[in-house]
């Protein structure tokens, strides 16, 4: 609870970067609203989302300064730790995700609409990579976009269980099964369940996991039987490659609260600015639909 409130205290204390029409993205045309900011490297990164003359948001991101990329910290904040050899001592080099972990909130734009689910990015980056072993084990940006509040989140507690070492119960809850027409068939539950995050279900058709290298990949995370977030997951030499790409997000057949939802995924470099942005674009006005029956898990 001690660490929920750190970093929740963090969150607050955010700088507010406040409003500015700034284009972007290559060809838009929707003027862009800054959130809050957070320093990282020897530079910020910052919320932002983009909405079109009729208020339909034609993307949701985080845009990284050009020098934030630069410095980054190369060991852990300690945020995810846990006495896994129950010696009564928390190590911070063996017991420790090597992870920085940093909360921005959404622009006010974003989070006062009901019809927008996505309220918070919690940016992860990871200076050695994470699990699994010879998959995602580079350094890399861990993008999650939140629809569920901050303090439900935060009170996904560390724990003995699962690869992640999460408290047991919270374990189970994130395995919960979700309505299969929210989820797209290619994903799959693996038992990622992570405290202060929630379930990863994974796309093992990714080239990744076909003995190809990791430069970026989608994932949807879920608690409680819910989907609570969309994440994109990028490597830093893919952001320094100066990207400037989409990639359709499969999507289920189906969702749970009505609202705009992405159908696609970025990855920007913009050579006016110097900065590098993920977003999620191309939104579409999805009603809710009734859940289908959840079958028995084997």
């Amino acid at each position: 609870m001690a660490r929920w409130f750190t970093t929740l205290l963090a969150a607050v204390t955010l700088t507010l970067a406040g409003c500015a029409s700034l284009d972007g993205r290559s060809g838009a045309s929707a003027s862009r609203t800054l959130g809050w900011r957070s320093a990282l490297g020897h530079g910020t990164v910052s919320s932002y989302a983009e909405l079109d003359r009729k208020g339909t948001p034609a993307a949701i991101g985080i845009v990284w300064s050009p020098t934030a990329l630069d410095g980054l910290p190369t060991d852990s904040d300690r945020h995810h730790c846990f006495d896994r050899n129950k010696d009564g001592v928390v190590d911070p080099t063996t017991e420790c995700h090597k992870a920085y972990e940093f909360v921005i909130p959404l622009p006010d734009t974003v989070t006062a609409r009901a019809d927008i689910p996505f309220k918070w990015v919690l940016l992860n980056w990871n200076p050695a990579g994470h699990n699994p072993p010879g998959v995602w084990d580079v350094p890399h940006f861990d993008v999650h976009f939140y629809m569920e509040p901050i303090a439900n989140i935060f009170a996904i507690q560390s724990g003995p269980c699962g690869r992640e070492f999460v408290r047991c119960d919270h374990f189970e809850v994130g395995r919960k099964p979700v309505p299969p027409n929210y989820v797209h068939s290619d994903f799959r539950d693996v038992g990622g369940v992570v405290p202060a995050m929630g379930n990863h279900l994974i796309d093992r058709t990714g080239p990744e996991f076909n003995k190809q290298p990791f430069t970026r990949s989608w994932i949807f995370g879920v608690y409680d039987g819910k989907v609570i977030f969309y994440e994109e997951m990028v490597t830093r030499a893919f952001l320094l490659s100066r990207p400037d790409t989409c990639f359709p997000i499969k999507s289920a057949k189906a969702v749970a609260v009505s609202g705009f939802y992405p159908t696609v995924s970025c990855i920007r470099y913009n050579a006016k600015t110097g900065e590098y942005a993920v977003s999620m674009e191309n939104f579409v006005f999805r009603g809710a639909s009734t859940p289908e029956p959840i079958a028995e898990r084997k």
